[in-house]
């Protein structure tokens, strides 16, 4: 597998672009469009909240329902959530908008919405924004980043990502894009992602992999324990590489599993290194498990505990707040048996052993949880099962960006 510059362009046959509909009052482009020149195999992870937005059930019939998907229309600013039938109505309005210019029926475009929940779209300013742009769209990595910033609410920088890995003697390559920086938390989160490849594959080994590497990627994040009604997860596969079809779980997709594997993990590290008012992202590693479930659910607990959080912000190596957020997370284990230590560019350092604090030096510890980003790993010494979890330090200006995002 090798990394490559680019996005949602990287991958051969879709292009990208932007477009300003006015929907924000900070005249920047608020509107992004990703558009494959084939029709594709579509796949998606939509938010488990049981409030979610009107573009979240749009995309669960398209990847459902219809065979192909061909563009996906998103805009920044307003969510499109607890908006009714008129919600409803945009969406499909803007599908259609899609499907006039391009002549692809509309029931294949998908619809991805971010931004402040209740508030109606504009509607009619989006619809002459896709007349208007999405027939003038580019496959440069130009567009690409364009669309990836139109996408942004709170965000602090665009987040693409894109590989290329061989299948078959063919080259495939695999890129993405994604926003999120508030509500995040595991089982999705406020986050769009949109993730573009040029492989063949069947519908079903697509959402397979989709669902598979969700789980151990955007599900792994969290940034302040709110799930969001507009979570969103897709991947279009229009099959120009020409690679043999991937129709069966052998060597082939468990090359292209890994590789999705990596870009949606990277996204979903840019998120949480982003998370809002954030200064480092925060790495929770917990080894020596027995059962998978019993590591994922250690590690999430620690990378959620806000009094952690604190601590990574003041760059203190407060160990018991990690050993108290893996008490209070469900997971059996023996308290008695933990190893923790810190990590980052600055050294490793064993601050616990045996649940109990080691002769380690305040000062180094401080040095190490300086860096950007700080890893915690704890050994709870059972099995040979690990977990990763990923979150962020938390700031004073989390709290302002919340206290006044909508004005």
């Amino acid at each position: 597998m090798k990394r490559i510059e680019g996005g949602v362009t990287a991958a051969k046959g879709f292009l990208a672009g932007s477009a300003m509909a006015a929907i924000k009052q900070n005249k920047r482009d608020d509107m992004a469009f990703v558009v494959s020149e084939k029709p594709c195999v579509a796949a998606g992870t939509f938010t488990t909240n049981r409030v979610f937005a009107a573009p979240v059930k749009w995309d669960r019939k398209v990847v459902k329902e219809s065979p192909m998907a061909q563009c996906m229309v998103i805009n920044s600013g307003i969510a499109n959530a607890c908006t009714g039938a008129e919600g409803d109505a945009a969406c499909e309005a803007e599908a259609k908008a899609v499907e006039s210019v391009l002549n692809i029926p509309y029931k294949s475009v998908l619809i991805g919405s971010t931004g402040v929940i209740g508030m109606q779209l504009p509607v009619d300013k989006m619809v002459n924004a896709i007349r208007e742009n999405v027939g003038k769209l580019k496959e440069t990595a130009e567009a690409g980043t364009k669309a990836a910033r139109a996408i942004m609410t709170t965000d602090t920088h665009d987040k693409q990502v894109a590989v290329q890995i061989q299948i078959g003697g063919k080259t495939v390559t695999i890129g993405g894009m994604c926003k999120g920086a508030g509500m995040i938390h595991p089982h999705m989160c406020t986050m769009i992602a949109c993730v573009t490849t040029d492989a063949m594959i069947t519908k079903e080994l697509l959402q397979k992999a989709q669902s598979e590497t969700v789980d151990e990627s955007y599900n792994m994040i969290s940034v302040d324990g709110d799930m969001s009604t507009n979570d969103t997860a897709v991947v279009l596969a229009n099959g120009m590489a020409g690679n043999p079809l991937i129709k069966d779980e052998g060597e082939d997709y468990q090359t292209f599993r890994e590789a999705l594997q990596y870009v949606n993990t990277e996204l979903a590290k840019n998120i949480a290194g982003d998370g809002e008012g954030c200064t480092c992202l925060f790495e929770a590693k917990v080894i020596g498990a027995s059962y998978r479930d019993q590591a994922r659910t250690l590690a999430k607990s620690i990378i959620q505990s806000n009094l952690t959080k604190a601590a990574i912000f003041g760059h203190d190596a407060n160990w018991g707040r990690l050993l108290c957020a893996m008490g209070y997370s469900g997971a059996e284990f023996d308290p008695l048996k933990v190893d923790i230590w810190f990590e980052s560019s600055a050294g490793k350092l064993k601050i616990v052993e045996n649940g109990v604090a080691t002769d380690y030096s305040e000062e180094k510890a401080t040095e190490i949880m300086s860096q950007n980003p700080v890893t915690a790993i704890a050994d709870i010494k059972e099995g040979d099962v690990s977990a990763t979890a990923w979150g962020c330090d938390l700031t004073f200006d989390y709290i302002k960006i919340n206290a006044d995002y909508r004005s």
